[in-house]
């Protein structure tokens, strides 16, 4: 029996490793899965600093020589540098509601400003009332009262300090521009979106289209977030695109 395959899975702003839970255990012993909590959140809330540059070397001292790199939102983003940064490691893309960035200059810079604004307004705040408030971000809206009750645990694990580092070092305004890079994209893409999920699903479909090995898979019903509400989906794709073999029974 070949070793199991191994798969590295980012998440989101505001979120930690804990967020795929439900998906490591849906993979089960068949897979090797790891879900690191990104620099400024959850356990590496302190960490320092909070540069792409620091989470891709964090990335790079990884044990595993190749695997499958999963990312949400902006832990796609952050995926979609380390492919770029580290081509020979990855050996495919699983992105689910991610972006390259913003490709005009002004736009980002107003995104930067944007993002500072909010950051400021994070380190007035308890974690638990900024989880309150960012819970009702038009993007992550339409989750059912016990997934939005399991993300907002998930969120306090953090700290405002911790999460205005991350929103100010690898937000959307912070982080350059991939567009123009999509394809020296070696690796098989899968861009997994929700249907519900109009923006990124278009985003999806235009990444697709420069990327040389890409597919965009839309699940129904779902939105932004498509492994904290269908993580089911999520599983049966990550089988798909990352075969297996049957774990062994010992008798």
């Amino acid at each position: 029996m070949s070793e199991a395959p191994a798969v590295v899975l980012l998440h989101g702003f505001t979120n930690s490793g804990a967020s795929w839970q439900p998906v490591i255990s849906g993979l089960g012993q068949r897979y090797r899965a790891f879900a690191p909590d990104i620099r400024g959140h959850a356990s590496a809330s302190e960490t320092t600093p909070v540069t792409l540059e620091a989470v891709l070397e964090d990335l790079a001292r990884f044990d595993e020589p190749r695997f499958t790199l999963v990312g949400y939102s902006q832990g796609g983003r952050i995926a979609l540098h380390a492919a770029l940064a580290m081509p020979r490691r990855i050996e495919r893309l699983v992105l689910i509601g991610a972006s390259p960035g913003l490709e005009d200059e002004a736009e980002r810079a107003d995104r930067r400003a944007a993002d500072e604004r909010l950051a400021e307004q994070i380190e007035t705040l308890s974690i638990e009332e900024f989880a309150t408030i960012w819970a009702q971000t038009p993007v992550l809206g339409g989750l059912d009262a016990e997934t939005a009750a399991a993300a907002h645990a998930d969120r306090v694990r953090s700290t405002p300090h911790g999460l205005a580092a991350a929103l100010r070092g690898l937000g959307t305004g912070a982080l350059p521009s991939l567009w123009e890079r999509l394809r020296e994209l070696s690796v098989p893409v899968t861009l997994i979106c929700g249907g519900r999920d109009a923006k990124f699903t278009g985003l999806a479909r235009q990444m697709a289209a420069l990327i040389p090995r890409a597919e965009v898979v839309i699940v129904p019903g779902a939105g932004h977030a498509v492994h904290l509400e269908r993580p089911d989906a999520v599983v049966a794709e990550l089988q798909r695109v990352v075969p297996a073999d049957e774990p062994v029974t010992e008798t």
